[in-house]
């Protein structure tokens, strides 16, 4: 881009700022950011007049042609959802204390997704026949499909399905639970909300063979799908559902950055059900901070005991 192209645009934009807001480049003749502060409510109205407001004053000092060739976004930081109806994965951009990875890190990162592809892969063609057990189980008991599947948040808020064995009666409504979850987040230290983590105990919704399935976590299973199509990993923070990030503070959402959400984690095989929400956080990013491939190891082999010896379903 000539020098001229982009004193055009540098001219464009203060006059489409104000005196508290900060410019800048981002990347040194190829992105230029703009941070407004103090923008209090913020809507997806509010953003769509800011980037018109800007695209047209582009638009009036650069040729059509070089207009076609800017791109112009708007992200939220923190980034939430807030009153934006757009899901969009989180930018990580937005947060520069995830720093690139050394070549040792992403080796050993590498091997964490040969294990989970491999790892997930054999549990499939094993775990088969309990599979079809469990289907049928489910098939014969209630009616509906054998398959719950969910929106859930993985990977730097990307949006994915994830799969369980259906453990409840089918068309069940998920106020419920929202309202639960809405109590065990913004009300911890409320005597009356359950110690159960995320899930509710003496829930009517779940049918007979759910409750079994639930109990020992088989309901889980086909995750081992979502960790082989590369949505989740063997272990790794739990993803929440979307409207469970909605009540989360800034420091809740470092759990969904930089590592994949998993089937089993550190929350799960030290604390589970007993585990307060703001406790589990804690260890999902004590979980992120200090990750190695020997601390997997080590809480895939806790894990069985953690789920038959009692402590509550995840």
């Amino acid at each position: 881009i000539s020098e001229s192209i982009l004193d055009r645009i540098k001219t464009a934009l203060p006059t489409t700022i104000r005196e508290v807001d900060i410019k800048g480049w981002y990347d040194h003749a190829r992105t230029i950011g703009v941070i407004f502060t103090e923008m209090g409510h913020v809507d997806v109205n509010t953003t769509e007049r800011i980037i018109h407001k800007i695209y047209g004053r582009i638009c009036q000092g650069l040729d059509p042609e070089w207009v076609k060739k800017i791109r112009i976004s708007f992200h939220i930081y923190p980034e939430t959802s807030g009153d934006i109806s757009i899901k969009a994965p989180f930018d990580v951009s937005l947060y520069p204390d995830l720093m690139k990875p050394d070549l040792e890190r992403r080796i050993s990162r590498t091997a964490k997704s040969a294990i989970d592809f491999l790892g997930s892969a054999s549990a499939l063609v094993l775990l088969s026949p309990l599979f079809l057990v469990i289907a049928a189980a489910i098939t014969c008991t209630s009616e509906g499909p054998v398959f719950f599947r969910q929106e859930r948040m993985g990977l730097n808020g990307r949006i994915f399905s994830l799969l369980k064995f259906r453990s409840m009666h089918a068309g069940s409504d998920p106020r419920k639970h929202r309202e639960y979850i809405t109590k065990y987040i913004g009300e911890q230290q409320n005597a009356a909300v359950e110690p159960g983590v995320f899930k509710l105990t003496d829930d009517p919704r779940i049918t007979a063979v759910g409750k079994f399935l639930r109990k020992t976590s088989l309901d889980e299973l086909p995750q081992f799908i979502n960790v082989l199509k590369g949505e989740m990993s063997l272990v790794g923070p739990r993803p929440p559902i979307p409207y469970e990030c909605d009540l989360y503070d800034i420091w809740h959402k470092s759990r969904l950055l930089s590592c994949k959400p998993g089937i089993t984690g550190l929350w799960q095989v030290t604390g589970r059900s007993r585990t307060t929400f703001d406790e589990m956080v804690r260890l999902d990013l004590k979980y992120i901070r200090e990750w190695n491939l020997l601390l997997d190891l080590k809480i895939m082999l806790m894990t069985p005991g953690a789920v038959f010896g009692g402590k509550g379903a995840y």
